[in-house]
């Protein structure tokens, strides 16, 4: 069973299944009004933590700055849902919907809770106003190390969220110490703010190659070739000297030699152009989104006269 000094441990840290798996991180610690003792923690779930369930930590422990909690990461993340900024408090129709959830028994828990003694009302009398089911926010245990625990007592339990754990959320502004002859009153508060960076990474890589392919061409080139024609002329006065200047019956052989044109393919290797690879940059736009936690501070007394103001006559 997780204690009150164990609260910081748990605020913030991981909490584990039964099978070690990680359900999400520990956002709020309620307390039973009643008995003061540590009942529930919330658990943020979901992709960026927006889903926010309850769990039991009456048999839950810590071990090694992680909480492990006897139940599954789906049975915790099936809970009924349950508003945490709902005042702080978990109504009695609320817990009692998560002890019939987690199979706890809720009359024996109220009977146990309300019994003189340990754990009981021995100081103060009071049941609450829910009864063992009340609890109060605990967040802000966190911080409160250096400041005196006075929020942590369960004798003045009479009003639910109240007397027993009302003080807890403020602690964590209570850390530093007092200036002598001097009482500091003031309550700090902080909020979280988001920045934004960029990181440069490799993406990918690009090579040029350089390899050979073999292309068919086509080219249309006139060839010219020599044929034989015989020609015949009649004896005329004209040629009649030149055909009588040979032997008048003889042999003879005449020979003429013919030509023709073949293509010839020849190729040569020539530069054609010149590839390198550039990089460029090119900026984009790209929202970012995030969440940041603030803390607010309100005062009971604003509360009351809110209460009051809703409860009085109409006005013309």
């Amino acid at each position: 069973m997780i204690n009150r000094e164990q609260i910081p441990a748990v605020l913030d840290h991981p909490v584990l299944d039964e099978g070690g798996k990680k359900i999400g991180e520990a956002k709020h610690v309620f307390l039973d009004d009643v008995t003061g003792a540590p009942e529930w923690v919330s658990v943020k779930t979901g992709m960026f933590g927006t889903s926010e369930t309850f769990v039991p930590i009456r048999e839950a422990r810590v071990v090694d700055g992680h909480t492990e909690v006897p139940y599954s990461k789906s049975k915790v993340k099936d809970a009924p849902h349950v508003d945490v900024d709902g005042g702080g408090h978990l109504s009695e129709e609320e817990e009692h919907r998560l002890y019939e959830y987690y199979g706890m028994d809720w009359d024996a828990s109220w009977s146990r809770a309300n019994q003189p003694g340990e754990g009981g009302w021995a100081h103060g009398g009071g049941q609450g106003a829910a009864g063992a089911a009340g609890a109060a926010g605990a967040a802000g245990m966190a911080g409160a190390a250096g400041g005196t625990e006075t929020a942590g007592t369960a004798g003045t339990a009479g009003t639910a969220g109240t007397a027993g754990t009302a003080g807890a959320a403020g602690m964590a502004g209570a850390a530093g110490a007092e200036a002598p002859g001097r009482r500091d009153d003031a309550m700090t508060r902080s909020e979280e703010r988001m920045h934004v960076g960029v990181e440069r990474r490799e993406t990918g890589r690009v090579r040029l190659r350089k390899y050979v392919v073999t292309e068919d061409e086509e080219r249309t080139v006139p060839l010219r070739h020599e044929e034989v024609r015989v020609e015949r002329e009649p004896i005329t006065d004209e040629n009649r000297d030149a055909a009588l200047s040979g032997p008048e019956i003889s042999e003879a052989d005449h020979e003429v030699v013919l030509h023709e044109e073949r293509p010839v393919v020849e190729t040569e290797a020539v530069p054609v152009e010149r590839v390198r690879l550039t990089t460029e940059e090119h900026t984009e736009q790209e929202t970012v989104r995030g969440q940041v936690r603030k803390e607010r501070i309100e005062s009971s007394a604003e509360e009351a006269r809110e209460d009051r103001g809703g409860m009085g006559p109409e006005r013309p």
